[in-house]
């Protein structure tokens, strides 16, 4: 039986702070609350509290357009995305909701009139903790183009007190330190005790059977940790449409026992509190040993537990079956974090509406849906059974009879063939596979570029495209271009509004208009002399906070993202140690300037990208020092990417460094970022790069190395020894000799011989450059020379800068979502009328 289709949902009053901006009300507005928030005057204030005092008066604004949108929704009933997702990398709220409300320059004008600078307050705000990469901004740039489009969404996640961490540089080293955002409260969050859920760990599992002869089942002699929800506004663009994320909590259920404390007995007065604290501490913490790993579950099961009780309470609020649950409601799972979804939906509707297993197996497999985000194996979530079944005994059980039941399914697809039980089960060599068990389960199965998509059907999931190749499909990310052109590069964004209009605000595929100007000698002007404003704007920020004075003539050559090897980091870095032996040896060389931008956070267990973080800093402090090179040569590292210098950071790039090793790269949604914002790729065929090219064409972009095609050839094959390239190449073996010999730690020479050891591993050659570093070390060397041709001939440069930001209509978030809604939510858009 298909889904219903359902309707979008546009606000009858089509309210925005615009439409009825009373500049004197505002005024009056931020000053009552300051008065009434501080006991002070204006004059009173620090800054952070004309932050908080600002932000309430665009809140009173929001939450009146969030009823509003509540009443819609209750009155159309309109089908509901609930997008599961462990990270929401929302970046900072206020200047995103004033844009999308259309009140940007009202609201600017406003705090004029007081004597007080937009920009100052907007940096009083910190960044929201609650994500760490790419997987956490695409979740957030879906929600901001749902509530554009008008869809009825919630996004779902854990309210982390300290996010992931706050990245300190201290003499080159990472150093993580609590992220403690919410200090002065987040003025946006609305806490909402009346949608509290219960949710429970350990324990065991009671089978009582009732008068009609069915078994129902009780967890018992569990801990239970309170789930609280607090909603944040999320607001479309100019349509009165504010849709919820919702973030979850965590509160002790029995509160602190003074009787026990009196007894002397603190450990379990306490036992409660630290359950709740602990669950809700950090993102992702680290699970390179048994706790962590047990943390990490607790934390998956907390936020799905709480979202899917309230999703299903929700619909029987206004429904009397819940057999129709999937009409009405689909599940989203952001890669494999949330799939225990999918046994807790099971869970609520067999033991709390006990349906039968078939009713409520039709109606879970009606609402799940997956989207896989990597195609690295060992990324892909697999739980140690022991663990597994102890903390989450009763979705334990439900998991082993879906795996059992599943098995029974290959067996009879595949009859005696045992090798497709040992790599399709979902609970096989003691452990519980969670991309099995969604893939088994889901309607859906997506992946997240056309590339990553292939390479899941032909190689990491290949058996069970075989056996379901109507669930696969591929949605190319994208990136909501208000966030990062409109707001992150307003000079750019008024330009281009200026030569085709604003329809590319929710329509970016009208972006390509501009493509007639990129042989305009006029437009190429004003293209790059915004560009070259940018650059001053980002060598300010470098200056403040790295000490480190860069030219904004020279070539802004840029990789931001999250650090991993496949990302290879240090392949840029070896680069960039190359070009310095080059001027050392040549010094009349001729050398277009250029800054190398890095940016990364690395896993805090994670050694080796840790030490790639310090080879960066230590290869900055002898360049940027060195007066022979007469500063040709410059290397930044930015301390604590986030989304907020991140768009700094795109709309200055000259140079957008995308350069994993091919067959890696899920998507990578920053290039796309880099692209929106005229900052030409230096790449590989990897990810979302196929696509990006094939937009703007190869002669606007630099394209390297080997393909995926060869990568996995090697990998599968063999055939690679990076130590043939080491003896044969004089120029790559003394770059690698001085990771050994103290040229960049004098103080200590074997600093860097890990990261050595990692490209050579002279005892298993299998195991060595497993990221093919050196093997596309030359071919990047020569890519990075075609960089600087092309950049000294201003007139090429600026044509191809045009282009990347013309072409990049495909690469929106709205499109993407557009897709889901389409092809697998089956939404259908409706707009009321208004008023």
């Amino acid at each position: 039986m298909a889904a219903k289709k359902t309707t979008a949902v546009t606000s009858e009053s089509g309210a925005t702070l615009r439409d009825s901006f009373d500049r004197e009300l505002f005024k009056r507005s931020v000053l009552y609350n300051i008065k009434t928030l501080y006991r002070k005057t204006l004059e009173e204030a620090s800054p952070q509290q004309i932050f908080q005092a600002v932000s309430y008066a665009i809140k009173d604004q929001v939450v009146d357009m969030w009823l509003e949108t509540q009443k819609q929704y209750e009155k159309k009933d309109p089908k509901t995305v609930y997008y599961l997702s462990m990270e929401f990398l929302m970046g900072r709220a206020m200047g995103n909701m004033m844009i999308n409300m259309k009140a940007y320059k009202d609201v600017d004008a406003a705090l004029k009139e007081l004597g007080l600078d937009l920009n100052v307050i907007e940096d009083q705000e910190p960044d929201a903790a609650l994500g760490n990469g790419g997987l956490g901004r695409l979740a957030a740039c879906f929600l901001d183009s749902l509530a554009t489009l008008g869809y009825a969404a919630y996004g779902c996640g854990i309210r982390y007190r300290y996010g992931m961490f706050k990245q300190k540089i201290r003499d080159g080293y990472q150093v993580e330190v609590p992220d403690n955002w919410l200090e002065n409260g987040n003025p946006f969050e609305l806490r909402r005790p009346e949608y509290a859920k219960e949710v429970r760990f350990g324990g065991y599992v009671n089978v009582r059977t009732d008068e009609n002869g069915r078994n129902n089942y009780y967890q018992e002699g569990y801990q239970a940790v309170k789930a609280v929800p607090y909603d944040l506004p999320i607001v479309g663009y100019g349509n009165g449409i504010v849709n919820t994320l919702r973030i979850w909590d965590a509160e002790p259920i029995d509160i602190f026992r003074l009787d026990s404390f009196d007894k002397g007995d603190y450990q379990k007065a306490v036992e409660q509190e630290n359950l709740a604290r602990n669950i809700v501490e950090v993102l992702y913490p680290n699970d390179n040993h048994y706790a962590g790993k047990e943390l990490r579950l607790k934390q998956q099961y907390f936020f799905i537990s709480a979202s899917v009780q309230e999703a299903v309470q929700k619909y029987m609020r206004n429904h009397k079956d819940v057999r129709g649950f999937y009409e009405k409601v689909t599940f989203q799972l952001n890669d494999t974090h949330p799939t225990v979804a999918i046994a807790e939906l099971m869970r609520i509707l067999m033991d709390e509406y006990y349906l039968t297993w078939d009713e409520a197996w039709e109606v879970t497999t009606k609402t799940c849906a997956y989207t896989n985000h990597t195609i690295m194996s060992e990324a892909l979530e697999k739980w140690p059974i022991e663990l597994f079944s102890r903390l989450l005994p009763r979705i334990y059980q439900i998991i082993e009879e879906i795996n059992r039941r599943f098995i029974l399914d290959i067996e009879r697809n595949y009859p005696g063939d045992q090798e497709k039980i040992r790599k399709m089960a979902i609970i096989y060599d003691g452990q519980v596979k969670m991309a099995h068990l969604a893939i088994c389960a889901g309607y859906s199965v997506n992946g997240v570029a056309r590339l990553h998509t292939e390479i899941l059907k032909k190689q990491e999931l290949k058996d069970f495209y075989q056996m379901f190749p109507e669930k696969f499909n591929n949605k190319t990310n994208g990136i909501t271009q208000r966030r990062f052109l409109l707001h992150g590069n307003p000079l750019l964004a008024d330009w281009v509004t200026a030569h085709i209009g604003d329809d590319w605000i929710t329509d970016l595929s009208k972006i390509k208009k501009l493509a007639v100007y990129a042989d305009d000698e006029k437009a190429q002007q004003e293209f790059m002399n915004i560009k070259y404003q940018n650059k001053i704007r980002l060598a300010e920020y470098i200056k403040v906070h790295n000490g480190i004075e860069v030219d904004p003539r020279s070539i802004f050559d840029v990789q931001v993202k999250r650090l991993h090897e496949y990302k290879r980091q240090l392949l840029n870095i070896l680069h960039v140690m190359y070009l310095y032996n080059e001027l050392k040896e040549h010094p009349d060389k001729e050398f277009f300037p250029r800054t190398f931008i890095f940016g990364a956070k690395a896993a805090a267990g994670y050694m080796n990208a840790k030490l790639t973080i310090k080879l960066i800093n230590s290869v900055a402090d002898v360049v940027n020092n060195d007066p022979a090179i007469n500063g040709k040569i410059k290397v930044v590292f930015i301390e604590d990417y986030r989304v907020s210098n991140a768009e700094i950071i795109f709309a200055a790039s000259d140079v957008s460094e995308q350069i994993s090793t091919a067959s890696k790269e899920a998507s990578g949604t920053g290039n796309m970022k880099f692209m929106l914002n005229g900052a030409l790729t230096i790449g590989t065929m990897d990810g979302a790069n196929v696509e990006i090219v094939e937009e703007v064409g190869e002669e606007n972009a630099f394209i390297f190395g080997l393909s995926s095609d060869e990568v996995i050839q090697f990998e599968n094959y063999g055939g690679y020894n990076p130590m043939d390239i080491f003896n044969s190449d004089p120029d790559i073996r003394k770059v690698l000799m001085q990771l050994i010999n103290g040229s960049f730690a004098p103080q200590d020479p074997d600093l860097f011989r890990p990261l050595y050891n990692s490209l050579l591993n002279t005892q298993n050659t299998a195991k060595a450059d497993t990221y093919f570093i050196l093997k596309d070390f030359k071919a990047y060397a020569e890519a990075q020379k075609k960089v600087e041709e092309a950049y000294k001939d201003e007139k090429r440069w600026a044509r191809s800068a045009i282009l990347n930001t013309a072409c990049s209509g495909k690469f929106t978030s709205d499109r993407t979502i557009k897709e889901y809604v389409d092809e697998i939510w089956h939404l259908d858009k409706v707009n009321l009328k208004k008023k």
